[in-house]
């Protein structure tokens, strides 16, 4: 949900799925929404939206949205699964972290410091020439923006860059003498980005949609746990404080069953991972899952085959006859023998299994094996097709924001929202 520069309330949805073992990603609708904005409203507005482009209900595996409360009531009102936004959780973990007196007094400090030098091209200027005398990366200063995922440790990493110029600049001037870093607040803000640092890069290499990510979400947070912000040696208090913060966060919000069982099964179809983040007492049962599920899979398609058979069996108008060629006699075996007999849950474990045995490199593209390995495993492949086109962040939706707003200008304030909806069609899906 956003609001265009002339306030006017649109929904964007996107879908996601895989098609020939390539990931595809599609805006399906910008639509206007004047209604208010209440889970009750917007679960049907989906239903609805579903509908209209001929989408049915239980083909749709799960939807990623953030952390805003109509969003979590619409799809417990219609009974969808839910995949928490990564980015999302870990923004409100790091916000939460940090809210201690010491932090929230520097990044208020630091804030002061951007608008002072955004506020005024002299004092941009003179920082140019100090970071040219001092030898520094001619870099400008990032400003915090709540709604930007990662934007507080960048506007932190890029004062600690430029502290020495920044200091030079704001000394000579007696109006900003007051803003000039102390070693303490150095130490501060040293703290913090060490802590934070090592968290952005996953966040952006989570929020893509033309690869998959879903899956690597628990092997994320594995790393993050025993590696990334596993407590260290020369680590301050305050560090050791954000890091406890943001892992009590994060494990708190993935630990209930439905998400879990969520990414299990979709770590259990990438071929890098299979069962190596699953917990161990938990194999068994996801295997069991995976088996139930495919067994389900493999007679909803056997229950459709029947219709199928019978329109291809429609009376046809009589064409005039011709001398039949040898290969005319064996066309309807060949047609017989393309309809794969259903499969019993006996064969349907063992292909799992020897799926299971396979290792797959560290590099390997997961897409690209089951395209490879279809054949070999193709019940298994019914599985990696459903769950691995799920992304692992709501930055496809977001991303029709931005696209959005380019469309809806002050220059194009009188665009109607039929005309607003096929440009942003037409924007990102061509």
């Amino acid at each position: 949900m956003w609001s265009s520069r002339t306030t006017h309330p649109y929904r964007s949805l996107t879908i996601h799925f895989v098609r020939d073992w390539t990931l595809c990603s599609l805006c399906l609708q910008t639509s206007y929404f004047p209604d208010d904005h209440t889970g009750e409203i917007i679960a049907r507005g989906l239903r609805e939206a579903l509908e209209s482009w001929g989408l049915r209900e239980d083909h749709l595996v799960c939807v990623s949205t953030d952390n805003a409360t109509n969003n979590i009531l619409e799809l417990r009102l219609n009974d969808w699964t839910r995949l928490q936004c990564f980015g999302h959780r870990l923004h409100l973990a790091i916000e939460r972290s940090v809210k201690l007196p010491q932090v929230e007094r520097i990044v208020g400090v630091c804030k002061k410091v951007v608008s002072a030098f955004s506020n005024s091209w002299k004092r941009r200027r003179e920082l140019a020439k100090a970071q040219a005398e001092l030898g520094l990366p001619p870099h400008p200063l990032i400003t915090d923006n709540p709604t930007r995922w990662g934007s507080l440790q960048q506007m932190i990493e890029r004062v600690i860059e430029q502290e020495k110029a920044l200091s030079q600049v704001l000394r000579a001037d007696k109006k900003t003498r007051h803003l000039v870093l102390t070693w303490q607040d150095l130490d501060v803000l040293e703290s913090m980005n060490k802590a934070l640092s090592p968290l952005m890069e996953f966040t952006d290499a989570l929020s893509g949609e033309l690869y998959t990510s879903v899956s690597y979400l628990k092997p994320v947070l594995h790393l993050f746990n025993n590696q990334i912000l596993k407590p260290q040696d020369d680590d301050t208090h305050l560090t050791t404080t954000i890091i406890e913060g943001i892992l009590n966060y994060l494990n708190e919000k993935y630990d209930d069953q439905t998400t879990e069982e969520l990414l299990d099964m979709a770590s259990l179809v990438e071929p890098q991972f299979k069962t190596t983040y699953i917990k161990e007492e938990r194999v068994d049962y996801m295997k069991a899952k995976a088996a139930a599920e495919l067994e389900s899979l493999v007679a909803e398609e056997a229950a459709s085959l029947p219709s199928a058979a019978a329109a291809r069996d429609e009376p046809e108008v009589p064409a005039k006859r011709q001398k039949k060629s040898l290969s005319s006699y064996f066309k309807k075996a060949a047609k017989q023998s393309q309809t794969a007999p259903q499969s019993s849950r006996e064969s349907i474990e063992k292909e799992l299994n020897l799926y299971l045995q396979l290792e797959a490199g560290p590099e390997t593209n997961p897409l690209e094996w089951w395209r490879q390995h279809e054949a070999h495993f193709p019940l298994v492949a019914k599985l990696a097709n459903k769950y691995l086109c799920i992304p692992a962040t709501s930055a496809p939706s977001e991303r029709a924001f931005s696209t959005s707003g380019k469309i809806v200008t002050c220059q194009r304030t009188s665009l109607k929202p039929e005309r607003v909806d096929q440009l942003v069609l037409l924007a990102l899906n061509l």
